[in-house]
């Protein structure tokens, strides 16, 4: 009996432990390292740099494949890729190409850290990143962090925020997310749902310490069934109490978390429709979300993007950005279905 009971443990543990993955970029086949270094020392060399092969080679490779043609362009030159792409490309080009050299957490482990280390605080990265990740992906941002920066992501994060703020972005990165399980715990449902509605909407004020502790610390199917029921106790949805009960980079942070628990790929999707409609189009915010998104969800992302916006991304993209920055992000996320 032990056994099985052991054996069902491990079980439910793995029950979406890990998020299924839409990747728009996957492994290319017949992969030949030294033929693509080949092809990126040649379009480097040519006169006025060739780069649409540099889009065509680096957005249709996964990021280990990506690995392995900078180490036999290494071979063959004697040279560091990334250092020969830096010289090559500019711009909003340069700065997705390069995102695509570093692996996933590499890669939001390096936003994180451009937010953090500047004059100022960029609160929308921290806050889009920080909030949007899930529990596995903080888990490997912290640890890629660390071997990155030789720096704590925690002490970062508290060095450079403030009260709740700080407080919520803490809980987040200290990552005591449950699993989700097979499970459904009505009676705890209810009681976070009351705990959320007399934490806010029902008192003058807000004891944030239990929204940051219940947001933080319960598994993504269960806070989803927790927000169905808030709406039986409380007159507002948990959007709404948000934006009534707390302000500023808190009431943001909170909003992101709730939308990603609703509906991940909708949040990215409103992202990248916002930051391509708004004046003089907000690239960073587009490189970032593609980039980082690729190799995981860009897939539904582009699913949820037309079923919300009534175009597809692609089409969007193409109106909204010119030149060799259009053409590698619409390499990356792929024909339209």
């Amino acid at each position: 009996m032990a056994m099985v009971s052991e054996f069902l443990g491990k079980l439910s543990l793995n029950i979406g432990a890990n998020e299924p993955k839409y990747p728009t970029v996957v492994p290319a086949k017949d992969f030949d390292p030294d033929k693509d270094a080949a092809r990126i020392e040649t379009a480097i060399k040519t006169k006025g740099v060739d780069e649409q092969t540099i889009i065509d080679v680096l957005t249709k490779r996964i990021y280990s494949q990506r690995r392995e043609i900078a180490f036999a362009y290494e071979r063959r030159t004697k040279k560091d890729m990334i250092s020969a792409l830096k010289g090559a490309l500019s711009g909003s080009l340069e700065t997705l190409i390069l995102g695509l050299m570093k692996s996933t957490p590499q890669f939001d482990a390096s936003e994180i850290r451009g937010a953090i280390k500047g004059a100022g605080t960029d609160e929308e990265t921290l806050i889009e990143v920080l909030c949007s990740r899930s529990n596995d992906e903080l888990v490997e941002i912290k640890k890629v962090y660390k071997e990155l920066f030789k720096k704590e992501l925690e002490k970062d994060v508290a060095g450079d925020t403030s009260g709740n703020f700080a407080k919520l972005l803490l809980a987040l990165v200290q990552t005591k997310r449950a699993d989700p399980t097979a499970i459904v715990d009505y009676e705890k449902i209810d009681a976070d749902a009351r705990a959320l509605y007399e934490a806010g909407v029902m008192i003058k004020g807000t004891d944030v310490p239990t929204w940051i502790s219940i947001m933080s610390e319960r598994s993504v199917p269960h806070l989803q069934k927790v927000f169905q029921r808030y709406k039986s106790f409380s007159p507002y949805d948990m959007q709404e109490s948000i934006v009534k009960e707390v302000k500023g980079d808190l009431q943001k942070s909170f909003l992101v978390l709730v939308k990603c628990f609703e509906n991940k790929q909708l949040f990215f999707a409103s992202q990248l429709n916002q930051a391509m409609k708004s004046k003089g189009a907000k690239e960073k915010i587009v490189t970032r979300i593609v980039v980082s998104r690729c190799e995981v969800d860009l897939k539904k992302i582009c699913s949820e993007y037309k079923a919300n916006f009534g175009e597809s991304l692609q089409k969007t993209i193409m109106e909204h950005t010119k030149g060799d920055y259009q053409k590698a992000l619409l390499s990356l996320c792929g024909p339209e279905e």
